[in-house]
This record gives C-alpha cells, structure tokens and sequence, in this order.
C-alpha cells in the first residue's frame, strides 16, 4: 500500500458520526492512475475529501506507482482479507475481481465505478454521461468555426459509447450544419487504451487535417495527448483547410491573444480547443500563465466522481451504506460542464444561458438524450 492517510474518530464526531475506530476505506484506480487529471483523480479526490472531513483512513492501490507488482485482483483480495469497511474498484475492469471478494466477504462493503456487479453488497455507481456529453457537444456545437469536430474516446465500450452519443446529439441541436467524426484509442479489450497519449495525439493530428477545430476527449491518461496536439498546434490555418471545409464563423476574434499565439497563428487562422473530461481539465489549455489570454480548454464535462465516492463513504462511516446500482446524471449533480477564469471568455453569458436551458429540459424529462 502506496499512501496511508489516517485521522482520529475527532473528525467523525464532528459531523455527527458516531465510530469508535476510524473506517478503513480501500481504493483500487483503473489503468492511468490516481494522478491521470481525469476519472480516477476525480474518484482520489473524493476520498481525500472522505479523510479530512470523515477521519477516515483511506490507502490505495496504484498500478502505475513505480515499484508496485501487484495486480488489481490481488490489492482487492488483500483489502477484503484486512478486513477494510470499504473496498472501491475505480472503472470497469475491476468488477470481476470486487464481485468475486464481496461475494467471498458478505458482511464488508464494496464500491464499483463505472459497471454494475451482481452482489449485493456492492454499490454500483452508474453516470448518465450522454447527459453530460451533450450539453457540451451544445457549446462546441455554437462555437465551431469550420463545422467540423473531432471526438477521441479511450476503450470501445458502453460508457464511452455514452459520452460519443450524448457528445454528438448536443452538437446536432445547437448547430444541425456541423459533423463530428469519432476515432477510439483502443478496441474493447484493449487496456492500454487509457494511457497511450501518444496514439491520441496522432488521433487528434487526423482529426483536424480532416478540418476539425473542437476535440472532446474521453480517453483518461490517452486524453493528455490530445491536450498536447492541441497546445502544441495552437490553430487551424485556411491555407490548410481540406476541400469542402471553410470557416464560416470566428467567435473569439475579440478575446485576448498572446504574443506567441499571435505569431504561431497569423493570417487567416481559427484557434484550436479541446474539451476535457472528468475533471475540470480547463486550466490544462494555458499556454502562457494568463488566464486573460486565449485558452486553448473550451470547456470539460465534469463527472463527479467526487461527490459520488465522498457520498457513498460517508454512508459506510454512518452505517447507511446500501448495495445496488447507483445511477448519478444532471438531476443529481453526477454530471456537468465547467465555468472557471480559463474559458469564461470562450464561453459567454448567453451561450451559458442556452445551455442552462438545454440542461433544465434534461432534467424535467422533455429532452432525452440518447445514450448509444
């Protein structure tokens, strides 16, 4: 176990939870690692959150830390042998593994990110990331300068299936005239899917000789390499344009440039963005310190991971904790878009409005958003 992280049962008493040793929470990541800026940060963070605020004890299992020959399978079986209240596998590979333990240890509790086991004392924690997906394809969709827009996903499989479909019905609402063209790291079984960045990078190179301004990821570690192509190119070039493909708008023509972007990307040229995923990964599109500067970052479809993992670990430490799946989308904070200081100048008040819009019909149930 790479990290022990303990507080006393001070901090339990203080939100009102009564334990008279702190609970001992086990977290195994997914491929990429708890430091990947993306799903299994987001999933760390909540536990961290879990030991200041609980006085949990929280240690975890990393893949990528230098030294570790453990397998996933095995960190799971030694948390349960340990004895550990809760054991969280972080993505969907791990289900087999945190469904064979919870069924071998009934009286323990166990959490599943991203899959539904069949035991019944594992909490399945289920996003809606189409709903997610689309209203950030609505604001690629009104900010698109060339009507063409990439998407890289990770792993060829339902949950990415969900980001792509939710990603491509926002774009068709707010602007019918524009195409997304789709391109995946790896196949259904291909765990190195995660974290090749530099097959994502070329993905990303492809993708704007074929025109595209806007890239949304949703590839983990791999979705690094497309942040990489995009800061590195910085913008798309008419003389570059394939045939068919002009650009037909430019929005951020009023927002502030730096001096390096402006000689990178004279003439006639449109700024290149990506949009981030999991986390806020908005910050990840500076190229210059400066905030107030073009940000490379549109926008990033949050899911909160977060909140969901602190959540169900506060209900372990209350004695609350119930099996199932859990399904978390708009109508319960589980998704969403980020707003910050890096693209506020990308993204403008009205266009907030509109998606503020498409996100309330979202959840009264007049929009649904398909999820294949």
């Amino acid at each position: 176990m790479k990290k022990l992280l303990i507080l006393t049962a001070l901090g339990l008493a203080a939100h009102g939870i009564s334990q008279t040793t702190p609970v001992k929470v086990g977290m195994v990541f997914d491929a990429g690692g708890k430091n990947d800026r993306s799903f299994n940060q987001s999933a760390y963070e909540g536990a961290q959150r879990a030991v200041r605020d609980l006085g949990v004890i929280q240690t975890d299992f990393d893949a990528t830390s230098e030294g570790e020959k453990r397998t996933a399978p095995q960190a799971i079986n030694e948390f349960a042998k340990q004895r550990y209240d809760f054991t969280a596998g972080i993505g969907y590979a791990n289900n087999e593994a945190i469904t064979a333990a919870a069924k071998a240890n009934p009286n323990l509790k166990f959490g599943l990110v991203d899959d539904v086991s069949p035991a019944k004392n594992v909490a399945s924690m289920i996003f809606k990331e189409e709903e997610g997906g689309y209203l950030v394809g609505y604001i690629a969709g009104l900010n698109t300068s060339t009507n063409r827009i990439g998407f890289v996903g990770g792993m060829e499989i339902p949950v990415i299936y969900r980001f792509a479909a939710g990603f491509k019905a926002g774009v068709r609402a707010a602007n019918p005239k524009a195409k997304v063209t789709s391109r995946y790291v790896g196949g259904p079984n291909d765990y190195t899917a995660w974290d090749n960045p530099d097959k994502a990078y070329k993905q990303a190179a492809d993708l704007t000789r074929q025109g595209a301004d806007i890239i949304f990821h949703a590839a983990g570690n791999s979705g690094l390499g497309v942040i990489k192509f995009v800061k590195d190119k910085q913008c798309l070039k008419a003389s570059q344009l394939p045939s068919g493909v002009k650009f037909t708008s430019d929005n951020f023509v009023k927002v502030p440039k730096s001096d390096a972007y402006k000689k990178a990307c004279a003439s006639d040229t449109r700024p290149l963005l990506f949009i981030g995923v999991d986390s806020n990964q908005n910050y990840l599109g500076d190229t210059d310190n400066n905030p107030v500067t073009l940000n490379h970052g549109l926008t990033s479809m949050v899911k909160r991971v977060d909140n969901v993992m602190y959540q169900v670990i506060k209900e372990v430490a209350e004695g609350k904790f119930k099996g199932g799946e859990r399904l978390f989308g708009l109508k319960e904070d589980g998704v969403g878009f980020a707003m910050d200081r890096y693209n506020r100048a990308l993204v403008p008040a009205a266009q907030v409005a509109k998606v503020a819009q498409q996100r309330a019909m979202i959840v009264s149930g007049s929009l649904k958003v398909p999820g294949r």
